[in-house]
C-alpha cells in the first residue's frame, strides 16, 4: 500500500522529472544550476517516497538543503518556485526572529503553526472551488425569497393555479436578478457580526493555547450576534453565497486534510540562518543565538507540535536552510543542526551576463514588467539591446564598489533609469519611448562615477 499526497499535490509536481523540475525553475530563476538541481531531487525524492510501502516510508526523511550565497542571488526564489510548483504549503520565515525560550520573541514552534493554517487555507480555497456553483444556487434561492412577498393563505381549490402563478413571478424575478435589473433594490439581513474579546492573557503558555482554552470553556462569547444589516442585492448575494459555502464545506475534513498535507508536503525555507550560526561568548551580547539552535533542531529533526487543528509531526516537512555566511561559516552552527542539512550548495554571485538575462529572460522579467506599467499610461516603451547591456554594466560596477546585493540592484538603478519617464508620462504627448545605450550613460554615468553619490542613491 502507497502513501498517496492529495491529488492536487501529485498531479502538479508527480509527474515531473527533476530535468523537468529544472526547465520550470528555469524560466523565473537565472543560473544557480547546482541549487535547481539539488531542490528537483529533494521534490522528486518525496514523490518517489509516496510509493513505497508505509512501513519504509516512514523511515525516508527529507534530505534537507542548506544554501550559501550573497543575497540577491535567488536563494528565496528558488524555494518559493519549488513550492509553488509542487503546491505545497510552503512557509518563509527568518531564523532571527526566534529567541531561545525564556526571551521575549516568537517561539520556534510557531512556524509549524503558521504553516498550518496556510495548509488551512490551500484546502479550504480547493475546496470552496468545488462549491461554489452550489453555493451561488442556494443563495439565489434565499434572496428571491426576501424578495418575494410571503404568498397569501389560499383555499384548497385555487391552490394549483397559484402555486403555478407564484413560481412563475419567482421566475420572472429570477431572471431579472441574473440580468442585473434588480442591482438598486435594497434588502434587510440577518449578519452575523464577528465577536472577540478585547483582551489578551499570557500565562506560561503561548498566546494561541490560552485562545484555545477560552473558545472551550466559554463558546458563546465568540459566536457574534446577529444584527440586521441593509444590503444592496449584488452584495447581498455576496454575503449569502459566502454563507452557503461555509454550510457546505466541512472544517473538521478541511483540518484533517490540511494537517495531512502540511505533514507529508510542507516547506518551510529559514532564511538567515547564518545569523544564529554565532557559538556562545564568540562576541557581543548575543546570548540566545545557540539556545535558538538548539530550539530549532527538535522541529527540523522531527518532533509533534500541538496546533488548533491537532497534532503536525514534522518528520517529512522538507527544510530548505540559507543564509550568506559573510560573517559566519556554517561550520559555526552546532553539530547536531549541521548534520539535519545534509545537501549544501553554494549559490554563484551575479555577473553582467546573469543580468542581462534577469533583464529579459524570465517570464516575470524586470524589462517586461516596466513595459507593462508604462502601456497603462499608453507609453510605448522599449529597450535596445545595447541598453540592456549597459544596465547590467551599472549594476555590476555598483555592486563591486559598494555592497554586493545582487539582483536586487536592478531595481534601484531601473527606477533611477525610469524616474523621468514614470512621472512625466501621463502627460507626455509623444508616447513613444525608446531607451538606449545614450540614454542610460546619460542618466546614470554621473551617478555611478560618484560613489558617494551612489552609495545613497544607488
Amino acid at each position: 500500500m502507497a502513501i498517496h499526497l492529495p491529488e492536487t499535490t501529485q498531479t502538479s509536481a508527480g509527474t515531473l522529472t527533476p530535468r523537468q523540475i529544472v526547465a520550470e525553475l528555469d524560466k523565473h530563476v537565472v543560473g544557480q544550476m547546482a541549487a535547481k538541481r539539488a531542490v528537483a531531487i529533494a521534490l522528486r525524492n518525496r514523490m518517489r517516497r509516496q510509493k513505497l510501502a508505509p512501513e519504509l516510508a516512514e523511515e525516508i526523511a527529507p534530505k534537507n538543503i542548506l544554501m550559501i550565497g550573497p543575497t540577491g542571488v535567488g536563494k528565496t526564489e528558488i524555494a518559493r518556485r519549488l513550492a509553488k510548483l509542487a503546491q505545497s504549503p510552503f512557509l518563509k520565515v527568518e531564523a532571527s526572529k526566534f529567541t531561545e525560550v525564556g526571551y521575549v520573541g516568537r517561539d520556534v514552534e510557531s512556524m509549524i503553526r503558521d504553516l498550518t493554517e496556510l495548509g488551512i487555507d490551500m484546502v479550504r480555497d480547493e475546496r470552496l472551488e468545488g462549491v461554489r456553483g452550489q453555493a451561488g444556487q442556494h443563495a439565489e434561492e434565499r434572496l428571491l425569497d426576501i424578495l418575494l412577498p410571503p404568498a397569501r393563505p389560499v383555499a384548497p381549490d385555487e391552490e394549483p393555479a397559484l402555486r403555478d402563478a407564484q413560481q412563475q413571478t419567482r421566475e420572472r424575478f429570477r431572471e431579472q436578478l441574473r440580468a442585473g435589473r434588480l442591482d438598486a433594490r435594497i434588502v434587510e439581513l440577518d449578519v452575523r457580526e464577528k465577536s472577540f474579546p478585547s483582551f489578551e492573557i499570557i500565562a506560561g503558555s503561548s498566546v494561541e493555547e490560552v485562545d484555545i482554552n477560552l473558545k472551550d470553556m466559554l463558546p458563546g462569547l465568540f459566536q457574534g450576534k446577529n444584527k440586521k444589516r441593509k444590503l444592496n442585492v449584488p452584495d447581498a448575494l455576496e454575503y449569502l453565497t459566502q454563507e452557503e459555502e461555509q454550510k457546505l464545506i466541512d472544517m473538521d475534513s478541511v483540518a484533517r486534510a490540511a494537517v495531512a498535507r502540511v505533514e507529508q508536503a510542507g516547506i518551510i525555507f529559514l532564511d538567515e540562518i547564518d545569523k544564529i550560526a554565532g557559538r556562545e561568548g564568540s562576541h557581543g551580547p548575543d546570548i540566545s543565538r545557540e539556545g535558538v539552535q538548539r530550539d530549532i533542531l527538535p522541529i527540523v529533526e522531527g518532533t509533534t507540535v500541538n496546533t488548533k487543528y491537532g497534532m503536525v509531526r514534522t518528520d517529512h516537512i522538507l527544510f530548505i536552510a540559507a543564509g550568506a555566511f559573510h560573517v559566519s561559516k556554517p561550520s559555526d552552527l552546532i553539530p547536531e543542526l549541521q548534520g539535519r542539512f545534509p545537501i549544501r550548495v553554494e549559490l554563484e554571485p551575479l555577473g553582467k551576463d546573469e543580468f542581462v538575462r534577469i533583464l529579459t529572460e524570465p517570464r516575470n522579467a524586470l524589462i517586461k514588467q516596466y513595459m507593462a506599467l508604462m502601456g497603462t499610461e499608453g507609453i510605448d516603451l522599449t529597450f535596445t539591446v545595447d541598453a540592456v547591456r549597459r544596465i547590467a554594466e551599472f549594476a555590476q560596477t555598483v555592486n563591486e564598489r559598494t555592497e554586493n546585493i545582487g539582483a536586487r540592484r536592478l531595481h534601484t538603478v531601473l527606477e533611477k533609469l525610469l524616474d523621468e519617464i514614470s512621472f512625466e508620462g501621463p502627460d507626455l504627448e509623444n508616447k513613444t519611448v525608446t531607451i538606449d545605450e545614450a540614454y542610460v550613460t546619460n542618466m546614470l554615468a554621473d551617478i555611478v562615477k560618484n560613489e558617494d553619490l551612489s552609495r545613497y542613491i544607488l
